[in-house]
C-alpha cells in the first residue's frame, strides 16, 4: 500500500513531494481567469439584463446572471453540449467562477434559459458588443475597416429555415458575421435561400450610425468580396461619406479594359517562365452604377494562365499595390476570426428548433 507522500530530495531550500491525497481536483483551472476578465467587463452582468426570465421568483435557485456566466464559461472551456453540466455543475473551479458553493444548474434548467431568447434579446445582445467595443478604446481611432462576410452552417435537422444551398451543396444556414479588427460586431443567422448580402446594407447603416455618435471624425471604411457589391450598398456608402473596398466580380467588360496590362504580365511570364503579378486601376462604370469608379485589377499569370481579380475602391491612393494587397487582402484574417467563432465557440451547433435561439 502507498503511503499519502512520497519525499523526494529537496530543490535548495524547497522540498519535494509528491501527494496521493488531491481531493477535489479540475482540469479547468483557466475559468478562474475567465471569472476575473468577465468581472473587468461586466459581460454577463449586462447580457443578464438583457435576456428575459419568466420563472416564478419564489422558486428560483440559480440566478439568472449564474445560468449565464455558467453557460458562458462552459463553452470557453470547451464544453459544447448541455449534456456536460451533469457533471460540470459539481466541478469546484466552476462554482468558484460563478461564485457559487452549491452545485450548479443541471442541464434542463439551462435549457429551458436558452429557450428565452427572441428577436429583441438577439438585438440588444448586439448592442451590448458595440457599447463593449467603443468602450475598448481610450480615445477614438483616426480609422476602422467594418468586414462582411458570410459563411455556411451546415444543418442535419429540420430546423426553421433549413434550405439547401447550391454552392455549398448542402443544407445550411448563411450567417452574416461583421468584424473590426478581433472585435465581433455582428453574428446574424439567416437562411441560405436569400442573397449573401442580404440585410448587409441595414445592418452597416445602424453600425455606422452608432459608431458616429461616438465617434464622429472617424474614418469608416466598408470591406467586402465581390459579394457584398451592390450598387444600392455603393450609392448610400457616397452619400454618408463611408469609403469602401469591396471585390468587383470579374466580366468581359473589365477584362477588355485591363488586357493590354495583362499582356505586359503575360508577356514578362513568357519571358522569365515563373509566375508574374501586377496592379494596374482604371475608371470603371457597370450598367447599374450612377457614375465611374475606381477599380483596382490584381493581374497575375502562370502555368494556368491569366488570373486577373478587380476590388472597386471610394479612394485614390499613392500605391495601387498597397491598396489591393493591404487594404483589400486584409480581410483574409476575418477567415480566422470565423474559425475561432465556429471551431473555438461552436457558433455552428444550431440545435434548436426555434430560429432566435
Amino acid at each position: 500500500m502507498l503511503p499519502e507522500k512520497l519525499h523526494f530530495s529537496p530543490l535548495s531550500r524547497r522540498l519535494v513531494e509528491a501527494s496521493f491525497t488531491g481531493g477535489h481536483i479540475t482540469s479547468d483551472a483557466g475559468l478562474l481567469l475567465l471569472r476575473e476578465v468577465d468581472r473587468q467587463h461586466g459581460l454577463t452582468r449586462r447580457l443578464a439584463k438583457i435576456v428575459p426570465d419568466r420563472r416564478d421568483p419564489g422558486r428560483v435557485q440559480h440566478g439568472l446572471q449564474t445560468l449565464l456566466a455558467q453557460r458562458i464559461y462552459a463553452l470557453a472551456a470547451g464544453y459544447e453540449d448541455l449534456n456536460d453540466h451533469d457533471g460540470l455543475r459539481h466541478d469546484y473551479a466552476l462554482q468558484t467562477a460563478v461564485n457559487r458553493l452549491q452545485p450548479l444548474a443541471g442541464k434542463s434548467t439551462l435549457g429551458r434559459l436558452e429557450q428565452q431568447a427572441d428577436r429583441e434579446t438577439v438585438v440588444q445582445a448586439h448592442r451590448l458588443l458595440w457599447e463593449h467595443f467603443i468602450a475598448q478604446h481610450d480615445q477614438a481611432p483616426a480609422e476602422i475597416v467594418l468586414d462582411f462576410d458570410a459563411t455556411d452552417v451546415p444543418v442535419h435537422g429540420d430546423q426553421e429555415g433549413r434550405f439547401f444551398h447550391g454552392y455549398y451543396d448542402h443544407y445550411c444556414f448563411l450567417p452574416l458575421y461583421v468584424f473590426c479588427g478581433r472585435h465581433l460586431l455582428v453574428s446574424y443567422l439567416r437562411p441560405s435561400n436569400i442573397d449573401g448580402a442580404r440585410h448587409s446594407w441595414a445592418i452597416l447603416a445602424l453600425l455606422v450610425k452608432f459608431i458616429r455618435r461616438f465617434w464622429p471624425e472617424t474614418r469608416i471604411v466598408f470591406r467586402g468580396d465581390g459579394g457584398f457589391c451592390r450598387h444600392r450598398m455603393l450609392d448610400w456608402c457616397d452619400r454618408k461619406q463611408v469609403d469602401y473596398v469591396v471585390g468587383l466580380a470579374r466580366n468581359t467588360r473589365l477584362q477588355r479594359m485591363a488586357a493590354p496590362a495583362m499582356q505586359a504580365v503575360a508577356e514578362a511570364y513568357q519571358e522569365t517562365g515563373q509566375k508574374m503579378s501586377g496592379v494596374y486601376r482604371f475608371l470603371y462604370q457597370a450598367g447599374s452604377w450612377r457614375r465611374r469608379r475606381l477599380v483596382v485589377s490584381r493581374l497575375e499569370h502562370g502555368e494556368q494562365g491569366a488570373n486577373p481579380r478587380f476590388i472597386v475602391v471610394s479612394r485614390f491612393a499613392e500605391d495601387a499595390a498597397q491598396q489591393y494587397y493591404e487594404d483589400y487582402c486584409g480581410r483574409g484574417d476575418m477567415e480566422n476570426r470565423i474559425k475561432d467563432q465556429q471551431l473555438d465557440l461552436f457558433a455552428d451547433r444550431t440545435s434548436s428548433p426555434r430560429w432566435w435561439t
